[in-house]
């Protein structure tokens, strides 16, 4: 028997059963809400997963990469955008959709960890994850109506609620079958957003019921092999993108941008998976870590700071590469300081915490253990 098959399985709402790893807490966008299990003011459970911290972390600054100018252009509206060249070519190469499948992964990741945690604490698991997802989309709205209407949160809350929650009654077979079909479904349609979304949360839920995730920092040759996979698989899909683009046929190139998005997305987790198992993983958990525990906080806060600049220093963000990039930087850095400095006296980001807190509807202890 594998050891996904001797993996606990927990009984759930309306009588189904739910096989998975071992209890975590990941539900969300950057809302991994550290070393305790999910239930407020429980003795800490397992360690965080600290190579899902890194690769959130990164996924986090690459999402700001892609969002900075369009951010902005809520400031400017009638500026132009910065010419190409270069930049432009390399922006779409590497960083367009490539990191938002890395996130939505991770969605999938999550909910399925918190729903086994919530099952063994509460007698109706569900309730809380529709609750959480609830808030999630309050959160998305507020976002969307008063800063930017490029906001994911909202969009994640609904799909989780369409297809995360009643993915929960099928066995885990069904649900890692059904994730490839959503993937090509959304690239028939020419790369629609929620179909891909919605493959990319069945995968994440998969995985983890799987007991892939429970292994994930034990193997250097799986994401190794998994990435060269992903590379041979990427460069044609790079190489339709080009094409399909200069041709100026949009469906196709839509297409081609949502493959090689998901290809590249991938190839950059193995990646990060490998570099964990070498003697970089200190530098990288230095460096992305603080980022990815705070997720939430600083994906939200980064829209108010695109804003700050673009409105009060005046920083012609949506017209220049040379400031986007001098912006993300900059706010990265902010954070990161924030954010490890933070993280040192308590145990969750701030709204990482609220949300928690209006998850299970008593407040966890927010101070971190000494």
């Amino acid at each position: 028997m594998s050891h996904a098959d001797r993996s606990s399985s927990i009984r759930t709402e309306g009588g189904g059963a739910y096989s998975g790893g071992r209890p975590a807490d990941l539900a969300g966008p950057g809302a991994q809400d550290g070393p305790a299990p999910a239930s407020p003011g429980a003795s800490p459970g397992r360690p965080r997963i600290a190579a899902l911290d890194v690769v959130r972390g990164v996924a986090l600054c690459g999402i700001l990469l892609a969002n900075v100018q369009p951010i902005a252009s809520v400031v400017d509206l009638a500026a132009p955008g910065p010419a190409g060249g270069p930049a432009e070519e390399w922006m779409g190469l590497l960083v367009e959709q490539r990191f938002f499948p890395i996130f939505s992964l991770l969605f999938g990741v999550g909910f399925s960890l918190l729903l086994e945690s919530a099952g063994g604490r509460v007698a109706h698991p569900r309730r809380l994850l529709l609750r959480r997802l609830l808030i999630l989309f309050a959160m998305g709205v507020a976002h969307f109506l008063l800063l930017w209407r490029g906001d994911i949160l909202s969009t994640y809350a609904v799909m989780g609620l369409l297809v995360l929650l009643p993915s929960t009654w099928l066995p885990r077979w069904a649900v890692a079958a059904l994730s490839p079909v959503f993937f090509a479904a959304s690239w028939v349609m020419h790369g629609d957003r929620f179909l891909l979304i919605a493959g990319l949360f069945l995968l994440g839920s998969a995985l983890t019921r799987y007991g892939v995730v429970d292994r994930i920092e034990r193997s250097t040759r799986v994401p190794a092999a998994l990435g060269l996979v992903f590379a041979v698989a990427a460069a044609p899909a790079l190489w339709w993108q080009i094409t399909s683009r200069t041709d100026g046929t949009r469906g196709l190139w839509s297409s081609a941008l949502s493959v090689s998005g998901t290809l590249l997305a991938g190839l950059y987790v193995c990646a990060i998976l490998v570099l964990l198992r070498t003697p970089l993983r200190a530098a990288l958990q230095v460096v992305f870590a603080p980022l990815g525990r705070m997720a939430l906080t600083n994906y939200l806060t980064a829209t108010v700071l695109v804003l700050v600049a673009a409105r009060l220093f005046g920083v012609p963000v949506g017209r220049s590469w040379t400031a986007m990039f001098l912006t993300a930087g900059v706010i990265l850095a902010l954070q990161w300081v924030w954010s490890t400095l933070w993280l040192r006296r308590y145990r969750f980001g701030p709204l990482e915490w609220l949300w928690r807190w209006a998850t299970w509807g008593r407040r966890p202890p927010l101070r971190a253990l000494s």
